[in-house]
């Protein structure tokens, strides 16, 4: 895969490429929530509080991932809840095929390619983790995550990720790879793509 390429990769697909599933929604509810679409819910939970496009006009278009989260939100849901639900995880299953497509997953064993493994070690080198949210832009949040999940969340959005379930029992976002791909009560495993 060229240089070009890896450096048009979304915080979404840089997350899936790390974490898998729920670093992906992960990084789509950051953006939903910059936007003032979505809070913390009872109890570890998330819920939209309007619209996703939002108010703020400097912030980038929404990925379709962002765009199904907020949908499938139709009701307060924990992380776990949220990877279940169909259209979540139909959109997730769209964004792993894209990503072995463009040859930075594999299918058979589970995992990053070569290029994908070289693309994330490149970008940590390109965007060290930063010690705090002072200063930073909201897409460079959004990579601090992608990029370094749980050690960006307690950094960057310390109150948001746990009062709404990302962080903690259940809300980690640093499982592997191949354990983030199957299992779950949604019934998607790389078999059924």
């Amino acid at each position: 895969m060229d240089s070009d390429a890896t450096n048009r990769l979304a915080p979404h697909e840089i997350a899936f490429l790390r974490g898998g599933r729920r670093a992906a929604v992960t990084v789509a509810v950051l953006a939903l929530q910059a936007r003032g679409a979505v809070k913390p819910g009872r109890g570890g939970t998330m819920r939209t509080t309007g619209p996703a496009h939002g108010a703020r006009a400097d912030l980038p278009a929404l990925p379709h991932l962002a765009k199904t989260v907020h949908a499938a939100l139709y009701r307060p849901a924990g992380m776990r809840q949220l990877l279940d639900r169909e259209p979540v995880a139909l959109a997730l299953i769209d964004l792993r095929y894209e990503l072995t497509v463009a040859g930075l997953l594999r299918v058979f064993p589970p995992g990053r390619t070569r290029a994908g493994r070289r693309t994330l070690r490149d970008l940590r080198n390109r965007h060290p983790l930063p010690a705090n949210a002072r200063g930073l832009s909201f897409d460079d949040r959004l990579l601090a995550v992608a990029l370094y999940g749980d050690r960006a969340l307690t950094r960057l959005v310390p109150r948001f990720a746990r009062e709404a379930g990302l962080l903690g029992r259940g809300g980690t976002t640093e499982r592997e790879l191949r354990q983030s791909w199957g299992g779950g009560s949604g019934g998607f495993s790389c078999a059924s793509v």
